[in-house]
């Protein structure tokens, strides 16, 4: 609107212009005929011989500034109307003349009068125009500014403080949004939409959250059922060997579904944000104490273990999240690390970078996916790494992989440091 108002008056002062001057030239054009018609009919009224008449001429081209009377010898001409345009040396100036010549008969002989009238008030009348133009144009334009802000700042302000309610809200805190009313239809509207999706979205991350939580608990039972008798029926001393290896894969698989189960709840409890233990933790002990329960696995698989304390960093954080965080990174690098293999820790004030041996790269882009497998060989629940991310990124901290001479790297970054 403010451009097209812009635009509308630039367009204005030519169009000023082009009327003011046509309105000038016509009533200069209107001027020149009444002096024509007042000198013809005042010298006709005086009946002055010839020598007068030529005397009076003689006077009036003297004195008479832009006018000149001269005898014409044959016929009257036509009346003609012209502008001109001059450049005086003496000023240095452009001068624009409004000319108008025509014929008078006086005792019978035919005379040619021009009448020039200078129109440099015209440029005035121009500059002027463009003046006034110009600052009605700032005054426009500022009251444009300040009626637009005003209005826009009451009108918006219901559409602001509905933004910032959807910027707030936190599925997982479980609270509804409640949205001032408005006496504008398209926002009421908007508010209502946003109600109705939100309370959606609040039924289902319920309803899913309770399925998760019920599921896992329920399946805890009856796996805790099945292994003691698998454990039972180990005891029986008449199993076949082909019984025995038969009991020992189900065995593992129970297992196996037992740690996906409770990876599942782990992860549920994550989302919904159910460890709210934020406590100050110095990291480096925590790791330290981490390590120790490892000291048998590593052992038994002859692997390297260096842990290179740089620094001190103290972060606050949920202590269990947190452990959980290292349980996991540092399972992952000794269970897939072959045999003879390192597996090296550096801690330093920022971050915590762990690398292990391995022959190829893995794929950073589905490895903390859920039940992604990081190995062919060493099978695992698919959710230790997704556990890691999670945990990242309720902490807003950043977590990455790369794989360089022959080693996978894992980077965990933390950014609530103290």
């Amino acid at each position: 609107m403010i451009v097209y108002a812009l635009i509308v008056l630039v367009m204005s002062i030519p169009v000023y212009f082009a009327i003011i001057n046509y309105i000038w030239v016509r009533e200069l054009d209107k001027h020149h005929f009444a002096i024509r018609e007042k000198i013809e009919e005042r010298i006709r009224d005086l009946a002055l011989p010839d020598s007068s008449i030529r005397e009076t001429v003689g006077i009036l081209n003297r004195i008479q500034p832009g006018f000149s009377f001269t005898p014409v010898l044959g016929i009257a001409g036509r009346d003609s109307l012209y502008t001109i345009i001059r450049f005086d040396s003496f000023m240095q100036e452009r001068e624009q003349f409004r000319c108008m010549v025509t014929y008078i008969q006086i005792n019978g002989k035919l005379y040619r009068l021009l009448i020039e009238t200078n129109m440099e008030e015209i440029d005035e009348t121009i500059l002027a125009i463009s003046a006034v133009t110009v600052l009605f144009l700032i005054l426009l334009l500022a009251g444009f500014i300040y009626l637009n802000r005003k209005t826009s700042l009451k009108i918006w302000q219901p559409f602001y403080h509905s933004l910032e309610q959807v910027k707030s809200f936190r599925l997982d805190r479980g609270q509804d949004i409640t949205f001032e009313k408005t006496e504008v239809i398209e926002f009421e509207e908007l508010n209502g939409g946003l109600n109705t999706l939100i309370k959606g979205n609040l039924t289902a991350y319920k309803q899913q959250k309770e399925f998760t939580e019920n599921a896992s608990h329920e399946l805890q039972t009856p796996l805790a059922i099945v292994k003691s008798k698998l454990d039972i029926l180990l005891q029986n001393h008449d199993l076949t060997h082909e019984q025995l290896h038969i009991i020992e894969d189900v065995n593992q698989a129970i297992n196996r579904v037992s740690r996906i189960n409770k990876n599942l709840l782990l992860l549920a409890k994550i989302e919904n944000a159910q460890f709210e233990d934020v406590a100050t933790i110095d990291l480096a002990d925590l790791l330290s104490e981490t390590l120790e329960q490892f000291s048998g696995h590593v052992q038994a698989k002859n692997l390297l273990l260096t842990n290179e304390i740089q620094s001190q960093p103290v972060i606050t954080a949920s202590r269990i999240l947190t452990e959980i965080l290292l349980t996991n990174l540092i399972t992952n690098a000794i269970r897939h690390t072959p045999e003879g293999g390192m597996v090296e820790l550096i801690l330093n004030a920022g971050s915590l970078r762990i690398a292990n041996s391995g022959l190829e790269s893995l794929d950073g882009k589905s490895l903390f996916k859920r039940f992604a497998q990081v190995s062919n060989q060493r099978v695992g629940s698919g959710l230790g790494l997704s556990i890691v991310k999670e945990v990242c990124k309720r902490n807003a901290w950043q977590v990455g992989y790369s794989f360089e001479d022959e080693r996978h790297i894992f980077l965990v970054e933390f950014m609530n440091l103290e």
